[in-house]
């Protein structure tokens, strides 16, 4: 079991249960999964600034990342149905855990400025959207590029 999950499930559950007063174990918030995506407005036009974003992607989430397409025709963005504009990843279970782990204990503490994230991201259906202006702040990132030192 993951450090993350099994802080979770040994300390934050029981937590919630007891000041929430809930009278099922079903009752308390769990994360399902981990949507990573970015948007590449680069990608329309240049096929290699496409490759480049799945191997970075794909080197911070340890999963293979797919390719999105566009749903809808935009005219002033040069957009056609079906054009690749950005990448996504799902991550569930044991690599979700991982993810989160290295996300808050790593990546976001290296953000600069970093004030903690935001409660009123949440939307009214649970979930939490968490933006990133630059992903170097992932030390994977560092190794893929050649550094030669990595702390």
């Amino acid at each position: 079991m993951t450090r993350m999950k099994e802080k979770y499930v040994k300390e934050v559950a029981p937590a919630l249960m007891e000041k929430f007063q809930y009278k099922s174990v079903m009752q308390i918030p769990r994360i399902d999964k981990i949507v990573v995506s970015v948007g590449c407005g680069d990608c329309k036009d240049n096929a290699k600034a496409l490759d480049g974003v799945i191997k970075e992607i794909s080197a911070i989430t340890g999963q293979h990342a797919v390719a999105t397409v566009a749903r809808k025709s935009v005219a002033n963005f040069k957009l056609r149905e079906g054009m690749k504009v950005g990448v996504k990843v799902t991550l569930r279970q044991d690599r979700m855990w991982e993810f989160l782990d290295r996300l808050f204990n790593v990546a976001l503490p290296r953000v600069r400025d970093f004030r903690g994230i935001s409660a009123d991201a949440f939307d009214g259906r649970g979930n939490y959207s968490l933006g990133l202006k630059e992903q170097i702040i992932f030390p994977e990132l560092l190794k893929l590029m050649g550094a030669p030192f990595v702390s």
